[in-house]
């Protein structure tokens, strides 16, 4: 996996508007059926990703752990951010690949 892609990646898809950040925001994304993939730093606490996990597990929806802390994801992003998932299915199956 190529990091420096992903991360690149991960913000076009941000500026496309595609990408929601927050564990209540894509809880809620998840929970409307618009969430496609859900992804989540390395070093998040299992107390904010227990929701999301709840509700991906119920709507059938993949969710990845990502290969950066937080720190480095929101960098990338340039908001604070530990969970994202996307709404769109093409940057959905891009993103699968250059984590895979």
């Amino acid at each position: 996996m190529n990091n420096d892609r992903l991360l690149s990646f991960l913000g076009i898809c941000k500026r496309a508007g595609r990408l929601v950040s927050g564990a209540d925001t894509v809880t809620k994304t998840v929970n409307e059926g618009k969430a496609l993939l859900i992804l989540y730093a390395s070093d998040v606490s299992e107390n904010s990703l227990k929701q999301v996990l709840r509700a991906a597990k119920e709507q059938g929806i993949p969710v990845k752990q990502l290969p950066y802390p937080k720190e480095e994801l929101s960098l990338a992003l340039g908001k604070h951010c530990g969970i994202i998932c996307t709404t769109d299915k093409g940057f959905a199956d891009k993103i699968l690949t250059l984590i895979d």
